[in-house]
């Protein structure tokens, strides 16, 4: 199977009709990935066929729940999940944000070379950036548990939007201790294509 095919198929699993053209960038995307990932070390995964299951497809498995909104991805990395999103859902308005300037030089680059024009790059800690305005959605994939997600971030939501949290196994213990001010809307069990682990999608919204 080719990764043309293998995305294919995972996005049909996933019920999700990507648009024309997202599927040749989210491929251009991964081949620009291995490339900076020589030097810069964005991510463990080095195989293509795993990076197609353990990151673009487990990135698209969260799209239908978050929306064409203004998205915040928090500690965005090398762009995950918040690439991917853009090219979902090309209405939304999406940014990356990291404190590392080689990880945010590498986003800059895809942003270029994809001609994402729904995506702006900041380079900042989350607790110090000052954005113009708040988001909808502000999303986290592997950043911390959600007592320091919300501590950080938490201030960067706007006042009808959620927190969004990608976890792996169902996480009842940083459930319970979630500050005052704040609850879980919903956890959601996801499934993703090629992937033999449990993942999971954690809404939490202020009180």
């Amino acid at each position: 199977m080719t990764l043309a095919q293998q995305l294919a198929q995972g996005a049909k699993e996933l019920g999700i009709a990507l648009p024309a053209g997202a599927q040749e960038r989210l491929l251009q995307y991964l081949t620009l990935l291995q490339k900076w990932n020589r030097v810069y070390n964005l991510t463990a995964v080095r195989e293509t066929q795993r990076m197609v299951s353990e990151h673009l497809l487990d990135c698209l498995a969260v799209a239908p729940y978050i929306g064409e909104n203004t998205i915040l991805d928090v500690g965005s990395g090398a762009g995950l999940p918040g690439i991917p999103l853009a090219l979902a859902l090309p209405a939304a308005r999406v940014t990356v944000l990291d404190s590392s300037h080689k990880k945010a030089a590498f986003l800059q680059q895809a942003v270029t070379e994809l001609k994402l024009k729904n995506v702006a790059v900041a380079c900042d800690r989350v607790e110090n950036w000052k954005p113009a305005a708040p988001f909808e959605v502000v999303i986290s994939r592997a950043f911390s548990d959600l007592a320091e997600f919300v501590a950080l971030a938490g201030r960067h939501v706007a006042a009808s939007g959620h927190l969004v949290a990608m976890k792996g196994v169902h996480p009842y213990d940083e459930i319970a201790q979630l500050p005052k001010g704040w609850q879980v809307r919903q956890a959601l069990p996801l499934t993703v294509p090629g992937l033999r682990a449990q993942r999971h999608l954690v809404q939490v919204e202020a009180t």
